[in-house]
């Protein structure tokens, strides 16, 4: 093999079975995984966001998995450094190093670098942040997808942070976000392997729908419970949370609760595959046919 460095990044839709293999491919090439799911980071979130079981994480060596409390300020920029910082120590030992998750803006991080975006002014983020405390996410919503749809079609749109985000910097620069978004890409010291894992979109939304059935079985709703009285914090704004806080206030029942989770959960994975399709470098492959990633990969390598 050559001393070149290698990234395996490993990416898809919520349910599509990053994990198990993303652990496949760590066991066959003896390297740790770097997880790249930005709800997997918080210690106080564990059923709602799936993250690996214990049996999993002691399977292979993972990194960026409850390394943070909910209480914590983190960035994608953050990420961004520390991901490469320890892709840096794995590259002296080993060449080759493995990113796996669904969340495309810190993969795209890690791989690409981030855009540089223009500073938004606080009148302008108080006033969108005034919009949500009023009126709620809607109106958020409506103005990103009116004023930039290409956008809309990818971002979480159940989170407010990203949607306050984007709408100041339409509003100060009168571009859409998505302009921003087309920089050139920032040298690495490694080459990455992207790898989309994809299965029949029916088949995803049932698996979809059982995963949120095993989560409440497996004491979802409790967890929800312990975490209520910090549902402001940006870590929360997320599905499989959110929907749960509204039926504590008393805003619909516990059925249109966990329906609701289903329903925005099937949103968040469509919107990730929308993401995934729109670079071609991704190689995609069904989540069964291991072998056939890792002869894949082996042949760009060896």
């Amino acid at each position: 093999m050559s001393k070149k460095k290698y990234l395996i990044v490993v990416g898809g839709a919520t349910a599509t079975g990053k994990t198990s293999v993303a652990i496949a491919l760590a066991q066959h090439f003896a390297v740790p995984i770097l997880s790249c799911d930005s709800r997997q980071f918080y210690r106080e979130m564990s059923i709602g966001t799936a993250k690996p079981t214990a049996e999993e994480l002691n399977a292979a060596q993972h990194f960026f998995i409850n390394n943070l409390s909910i209480h914590d300020t983190y960035s994608v920029g953050q990420y961004e450094r520390e991901a490469l910082n320890c892709l840096e120590q794995i590259y002296q030992e080993k060449n080759i190093a493995l990113l796996a998750g669904g969340t495309g803006l810190y993969i795209k991080a890690v791989c690409e670098g981030l855009d540089d975006f223009p500073d938004v002014s606080e009148e302008t983020r108080n006033a969108l942040q005034s919009l949500f405390d009023k009126k709620g996410i809607q109106p958020l919503q409506e103005e990103l997808e009116q004023k930039d749809p290409i956008y809309f079609k990818e971002v979480d749109i159940q989170n407010p942070h990203r949607l306050i985000r984007a709408l100041g910097i339409i509003r100060e620069t009168n571009k859409t976000f998505s302009e921003f978004r087309t920089q050139p890409k920032k040298e690495r010291p490694f080459t990455p392997i992207y790898i989309n894992l994809q299965m029949d979109r029916a088949l995803l939304y049932e698996r979809i729908n059982l995963r949120v059935d095993l989560m409440l079985k497996a004491g979802l709703l409790e967890e929800v419970k312990l975490l209520y009285t910090h549902k402001q914090l940006n870590a929360l704004q997320t599905v499989g949370y959110q929907e749960f806080f509204d039926f504590f206030d008393a805003k619909h029942d516990l059925e249109t609760a966990i329906e609701l989770v289903k329903r925005n959960s099937r949103r968040y994975a469509k919107r990730q595959m929308t993401w995934f399709r729109r670079d071609e470098h991704w190689h995609v492959f069904h989540p069964k046919e291991v072998k056939d990633v890792i002869k894949h990969i082996e042949s760009l390598i060896f």
